[in-house]
């Protein structure tokens, strides 16, 4: 399973650097335990453009995903775009790169991934990828309902 970062397991706060202002998304720890706990894999790939804007850097990325893995546990890959919308990369989703990056490394078929994001791009990266994608709202559903969902299915 692959999640977005920012809207799905943390609440986003645009261009966070500050691993004091990670805050998780309600539900978040006890869906992932719930996926590792049925023997799945975890990842999170995400988009962080506010690296090449010069907002933030890679290490404030980086501590902040430590800071995620510090609450929710380990992950088994983390992949990030530091990329604006603008610089032509493979990696940003709306483009498969993550997720057929994350699926290699994994060893997994990118069919066998499951991505899960608040935003189209999150969708639609993982449809190119020819994954499933399963569309995040907090305001509707928690994680939680989500991995129980997922985990009955295995």
């Amino acid at each position: 399973m692959l999640f977005d970062r920012d809207g799905t397991l943390v609440i986003d706060v645009p261009y966070n650097g500050d691993p004091e202002r990670v805050a998780l998304v309600p539900g978040a720890k006890q869906a992932l335990d719930m996926i590792r706990s049925a023997g799945l894999k975890v990842g999170v790939i995400s988009n962080q453009s506010g690296i090449a804007r010069g907002l933030i850097t890679i290490d404030q990325v980086e501590a902040v995903n430590r800071r995620i893995e510090e609450l929710c546990g380990p992950f088994d890959v983390w992949l990030y775009c530091p990329h604006g919308p603008d610089d032509a990369c493979e990696c940003r989703k709306p483009l498969p790169g993550m997720v057929l990056e994350a699926a290699r490394l994994l060893d997994v078929d990118p069919e066998d991934c499951i991505v899960v994001g608040d935003k189209q791009s999150d969708l639609e990266a993982a449809n190119a990828a020819g994954a499933q994608a399963i569309f995040f709202d907090h305001a509707k559903t928690q994680l939680s309902a989500i991995a129980r969902k997922i985990v009955n299915l295995e």
